[in-house]
C-alpha cells in the first residue's frame, strides 16, 4: 500500500471535502451526537469552503492519495493562525490533518505533517500551531511523538455543542524549546 503526497489547489476542493467528511465521521461517530457531526460537515467540510481557502494567500494543502489509483485518503491544510493565543508573523496553523483510519500507522500522517513543515520552513516560518480535540487520544499521541507541546486551550463549536481543544505548538527552528514563541514575534 503506497501513498503519495502532492500539493493541492482549488481544483481539489471536492476531494478535500470528501476526505474531511469521511474522516470526521470515522473519528467522532462514537463521541459526538449525529446532529453535531452532520451540522459540522455541512458547514465546515463543504467543497466551496476549500475552494475559497485555497484561493486565499497563505493557505496551502497537501493530498495523500493512493499511488496507483490516485484515490484521496487524507490531507493536511495550513493557514495563518486563528487561535486564542498570541501569534506572530512567523507562525502558521495546521488547520486540518486528516487521514482515513485504515491508512493510519503506515507513515501517511507523518508524511503529510512533514510536507506542511517543509513548506512552513521554506516560507521562513518558525512555529507550527494546531488545535486538537482534548479527548482525541490517538491524535494527541501522534502529535506528542512529532514534538508538539500544549500551549493553550480553546473552545470549539461542533454543531450545537461546545468542545475543548488543546492548542499545540512545535518549533520549526533548531534550539527552540518554547514552542517557538517569542515576544518580538507576538504582535500581529
Amino acid at each position: 500500500m503506497s501513498i503519495s503526497i502532492r500539493p493541492c489547489g482549488p481544483q481539489d476542493a471536492e476531494a478535500l471535502a470528501l476526505v474531511s467528511r469521511a474522516t470526521f465521521l470515522e473519528s467522532y461517530a462514537d463521541v459526538l451526537p449525529a446532529s453535531d457531526i452532520l451540522a459540522h460537515c455541512e458547514e465546515q467540510n463543504r467543497p466551496q469552503l476549500y475552494r475559497t481557502w485555497l484561493s486565499t494567500p497563505g493557505w496551502r494543502a497537501w493530498m495523500a492519495e493512493m499511488a496507483d489509483t490516485r484515490a484521496p485518503v487524507g490531507f493536511a491544510l495550513s493557514c495563518p493562525p486563528d487561535l486564542p493565543l498570541p501569534t506572530g508573523p512567523a507562525d502558521v496553523e495546521l488547520k486540518r490533518i486528516y487521514l482515513l483510519h485504515r491508512f493510519q500507522g503506515a507513515g501517511g500522517g507523518a508524511a503529510l505533517l512533514a510536507a506542511a513543515e517543509a513548506s512552513a520552513r521554506a516560507d521562513g516560518l518558525h512555529r507550527l500551531l494546531l488545535g486538537v480535540y482534548s479527548r482525541n487520544v490517538q491524535a494527541l499521541g501522534f502529535y506528542a511523538r512529532q514534538g508538539f507541546a500544549q500551549v493553550g486551550v480553546r473552545t470549539f463549536r461542533v454543531g450545537a455543542n461546545d468542545y475543548h481543544d488543546l492548542v499545540l505548538a512545535k518549533a520549526l527552528t533548531e534550539g527552540r524549546r518554547d514552542g517557538g514563541w517569542s515576544e518580538e514575534g507576538a504582535a500581529r
